[in-house]
């Protein structure tokens, strides 16, 4: 049922856990699932430099929480900007509709993060 990419990110999560001196932090949940996204990110001169994620929920929230945070790293905030929930899919091989609102979490999460670094 899972993509060898979304298992990867399961089993061996990146960047997980809290953010020290983090420029801005967000914890979204979706109502549907009951999953949650704690997103924090350290941004300087227009970049992040360090970005962590917790997840409370299943196996695609997780591995979508790890995929972004490795993603966002030293990227400027302008490239964050295009970051869908369907980029998410694919990065991870694909996701199946029962399962896609774990990479619509992590889309939110970073829409709203942006919100309060710009």
């Amino acid at each position: 049922m899972y993509s060898a990419q979304v298992l990867e990110h399961f089993q061996n999560p990146r960047n997980a856990g809290e953010l020290a001196e983090a420029t801005a932090t967000v914890e979204l949940e979706n109502p549907a699932c009951g999953d949650v996204m704690k997103l924090a990110a350290r941004v300087e001169a227009g970049r992040v430099v360090a970005a962590r994620f917790l997840t409370r929920g299943c196996v695609t929230a997780i591995a979508c929480g790890s995929w972004l945070t490795e993603w966002m790293q030293g990227r400027r905030l302008e490239e964050l900007q295009g970051i869908t929930y369907q980029k998410i899919s694919e990065e991870l091989g694909g996701l199946p509709p029962a399962t896609v609102h774990g990479a619509q979490l992590a889309a939110d999460a970073l829409r709203a993060l942006l919100a309060r670094v710009q």
